[in-house]
């Protein structure tokens, strides 16, 4: 059984869309908020949240809308298309909103891109399960994952070299440049992927599977416990990427763009880890993985704490983060998928996002608040606390891991 690399490439291109757009989002967004808007942390973190309460209720319902779709396009493209599309054209009225300071105008070109981002990422995302085997999907997550890091380090790279250094700069050429690779992303995955021609068939893997309806007691803990994980972590997680921003101008003193450059650094170590994590998690399970992971993202957290000012060890730091985070998001949600029939992949990956959301809509009023109203160095403790009671959860994860597959062929492209 071979993964067909080349195949799960071009799969990967709506997921690097998205991650393309969340990476500039959490970064410019907040400070177009308190810079031009002139709107404090706690409302900011709230703002900041919005997208993740759309999100908690929209992602599972067009999860679950796409598995019941029967298209000539297929049942995931359909809306990938639609959601890029809209996502674009209420991208491009923000930075008009931003150059009028027209906050109302602002507000709602803002709310149509996240409602439009809404309609595809659960989409995207079961896009590659639909054709990989579950024996494969670790590996094929983690080519996914990489085509999602490229996207986001695109974002990054266009920040540090489009961003003047100056005080309150002119965010538009970025939102312009992503709006591009956006479109662009798009076009090649229409002209690539034949949805129905690749898509696995519903009898072909479902024969003899355990499902969410009749888990026994054990199966259905061990869900439990990897989703509460999901949603620790991203407590966690989520508080970094959303503030660090801010935190790097604030406490680290970057000037313009400059800040993008530890992301980058973590975008990169994660791209170099994910092909290599890939394979580690189909010797050593998927759990034990995630485990390290964990582990990893905690001692960045620990040890980004101790920096009372930026230092070049900070890209240490971040290169740790980076690898921790590949391993946890190569492995978690193979981990839920593995529990679904593949009719129904949409809607369990409706539940891996409704836990993740869930943490990214608390993480930004909770840590924006304590950074407003305590101090900007509650950050790093804030995520590591979390990060630690997601691995005593994780602990507690007994299902959902995949057999060993040694065999170095499972990366070889299939042509």
């Amino acid at each position: 059984m071979k993964l067909n690399v080349k195949r799960t490439i071009f799969v990967g291109l709506a997921f690097m869309s998205i991650s393309s757009f969340w990476q500039m989002y959490d970064n410019l967004i907040p400070l177009i908020l308190q810079n031009t808007f002139h709107i404090g942390e706690t409302w900011t973190g709230a703002i900041m949240a919005i997208d993740n309460v759309l999100a908690l209720f929209l992602l599972p319902i067009f999860g679950h809308l796409s598995d019941r779709t029967q298209t000539r396009l297929g049942r995931r493209t359909p809306f990938i298309l639609t959601g890029t599309v809209l996502a674009i054209f209420f991208m491009l009225l923000i930075p008009l909103s931003v150059r009028q300071e027209n906050f109302i105008f602002f507000f709602i070109a803002l709310g149509g891109v996240l409602l439009s981002m809404s309609i595809y990422r659960s989409p995207a995302v079961a896009l590659m399960p639909d054709v990989t085997p579950k024996p494969l999907r670790s590996m094929g997550n983690a080519i996914i994952n990489l085509m999602g890091s490229i996207g986001g380090m695109l974002s990054l790279v266009l920040i540090i070299i489009l961003v003047p250094k100056v005080d309150n700069p002119d965010y538009s050429n970025v939102f312009y440049g992503v709006a591009a690779f956006m479109a662009a992303a798009l076009i090649i995955l229409l002209l690539t992927i034949r949805e129905n021609k690749l898509r696995i068939q519903d009898d072909e893997e479902d024969e003899g599977e355990t499902y969410e309806g009749d888990m026994d007691t054990d199966t259905r803990r061990s869900f439990r416990f990897l989703l509460a994980s999901v949603f620790f972590w991203f407590l966690a997680y989520n508080a970094i990427i959303t503030a660090f921003s801010r935190y790097a101008i604030k406490v680290w003193n970057f000037v313009g763009g400059g800040f993008a450059s530890a992301q980058l650094v973590a975008f990169g170590a994660a791209m170099i880890a994910f092909i290599p994590i890939g394979i580690l998690s189909g010797k050593v399970g998927r759990k034990k993985t995630i485990m390290v992971g964990i582990v990893m993202i905690a001692t960045s957290y620990a040890w980004g704490f101790l920096f009372q000012s930026f230092s070049p060890l900070v890209y240490i730091v971040f290169m740790i983060k980076g690898v921790g985070w590949a391993a946890i998001n190569v492995n978690s949600f193979p981990m839920v998928v593995e529990m679904s029939r593949v009719r129904d992949i949409g809607k369990y990956t409706g539940y891996y996002y409704t836990a993740s959301m869930a943490a990214q809509i608390i993480t930004p009023i909770l840590s924006g608040f304590l950074l407003e109203h305590v101090s900007y160095r509650t950050l790093f403790p804030y995520s590591l606390f979390f990060a630690l009671v997601a691995m005593a959860t994780m602990s507690q994860v007994r299902h959902g891991d995949s057999k060993p597959t040694p065999k170095l062929e499972n990366i070889i492209p299939d042509d």
